[in-house]
């Protein structure tokens, strides 16, 4: 086997002084950080390292920080002579991080296309609407048909398998919390509202994918030279209309983690590298396979570790 694959976290693994370590020793953090800020006019560097965490939180702000993270922590490892992964995946926002990485979309084109999904995604949905919620301790199938039940003509649905028996649900306010309480009656571990502002991967977001499609046809997308696993159906694609689609689709559709990780894993992959800041997908991924070996590269020493290993 000996298969490594790279899995690109997303919103929610940013804080303020994220890289602190890995800007101290390595060039590339602060010029792909600068980078990003060129392609946005704005100076996201000193955002992460100064904050204020409010605005960083903000997610047409949130977005491309993260993705500027992800490709900083990528660049170090190509050019320290870490090997190509055979297989990588983003989960959410990392999947744009994902396909810069297999050069399949210019960084500078998509720093300015998840600035706009940010955009899009917070204006989508009038303040207090949505809602998300994680929901812990049951199977998939038992949510599902919870969030069904409770509908009552709105949307509340799963939007995030992170992994076995940890689902997060999104949708109308008031039918995330029928589905809350719901869930607490079936036996669940935990049922709690997320701090978001936004309902992402629910159908309240389609009217935002539709605005997406605009600023995605305007943008070069080739080949990826790395196959990536798209969020939407778990499946590898290499055509820039079928990527277009995914991206769009991934907006109001689950993000379905725990399969994507499986399929690594059912295809030779024991080796997984989380490639960005934070430790979050390391977390789920030992849930879901604990026979694999998973890393965090933020920090640099774990990423020159690996490099020699």
């Amino acid at each position: 086997m000996n298969q490594l694959a790279f899995v690109f976290p997303g919103q929610g693994s940013q804080s303020v002084g994220m890289l602190d370590a890995m800007a101290g020793r390595f060039t590339q953090v602060r010029a792909t950080f600068e980078e990003a800020s060129d392609a946005i006019d704005l100076d996201l560097w000193t955002l992460v390292t100064e904050g204020p965490e409010s605005e960083l939180n903000q997610t047409a702000i949130t977005q491309p920080a993260v993705l500027a993270a992800d490709i900083a922590v990528w660049r170090i490892w190509a050019e320290e002579g870490g090997p190509a992964p055979t297989l990588i995946a983003g989960h959410s926002l990392g999947e744009y991080a994902a396909l810069v990485a297999a050069g399949s979309i210019g960084f500078a084109d998509a720093t300015r296309l998840v600035a706009r999904r940010g955009e899009l995604m917070q204006s989508a949905v009038t303040a207090g609407r949505g809602a998300m919620a994680a929901i812990l301790g049951l199977d998939d199938e038992v949510v599902e048909a919870l969030c069904r039940e409770v509908s009552e003509g709105q949307v509340v649905s799963a939007a995030n398998y992170n992994s076995p028996g940890q689902i997060v649900i999104a949708g109308d306010a008031a039918a995330v919390e029928r589905a809350l309480h719901q869930a607490k009656g079936a036996g669940a571990r935990r049922a709690v509202i997320l701090p978001v502002s936004v309902p992402s991967h629910c159908a309240l977001m389609k009217p935002a994918s539709a605005a997406l499609r605009a600023t995605l046809e305007q943008i070069s997308i080739s080949e990826p030279a790395i196959p990536v696993l798209h969020n939407v159906d778990v499946e590898t694609h290499f055509q820039d209309t079928a990527i277009r689609d995914a991206l769009i689709a991934q907006m109001f559709s689950p993000v379905r983690w725990t399969p994507t990780v499986r399929k690594m894993v059912d295809g030779g992959v024991d080796r997984v590298a989380e490639c960005g800041p934070g430790r979050i997908l390391c977390g789920l991924g030992r849930r879901i396979s604990r026979g694999t070996e998973w890393i965090a590269l933020e920090d640099p020493e774990a990423l020159m570790n690996t490099l020699q290993n």
